[in-house]
């Protein structure tokens, strides 16, 4: 599987849980946060990294719209990278069949992707993603949600 054949896999995938194209990466939104998916080709291996950006609306009162920014400049408010128990669809090192990368990948979506999602587009399943150590808040973060 090429990266080109991989980037398609991974847009039909997305899509299945609901996220849009846009901009270079895959977005899905509430009125309260909108989620961000960007791959990133790694500059020390053969292999993408999967940024998962999280932006919640009125956070440092800011307000959110989908736009090229939030794929390609921001950290968003909070950020997390796809588990280590997947990184191995993600490596073009080893060699993986097309139907095992493509399987995995689906079963990744499935499993981490859309149950983290639904989480983290509210306030309240952000604060339990934190309780249950999926993302990390930063002090100001933590603070900042208290406020909200």
């Amino acid at each position: 599987m090429t990266k080109d054949d991989f980037k398609t896999q991974f847009n039909q995938s997305a899509k299945m849980v609901g996220f849009e194209r846009a901009f270079g990466g895959w977005f899905k939104e509430s009125p309260e946060c909108i989620v961000v998916l960007d791959l990133q080709k790694s500059n020390f291996a053969d292999r993408f990294e999967l940024n998962i950006k999280i932006y919640v609306q009125r956070m440092f009162a800011m307000h959110y719209s989908i736009n090229k920014d939030l794929v390609k400049k921001d950290v968003g408010d909070l950020f997390r990278r796809q588990p280590a128990t997947y990184d191995d669809i993600f490596s073009f090192e080893k060699s993986i069949d097309r139907t095992s990368r493509v399987e995995k990948l689906n079963e990744f979506f499935k499993e981490f992707v859309a149950p983290f999602t639904n989480e983290a587009l509210s306030i309240a399943g952000i604060r339990k993603l934190a309780a249950i150590r999926e993302i990390a808040l930063l002090a100001a973060v933590e603070k900042e949600l208290d406020t909200l």
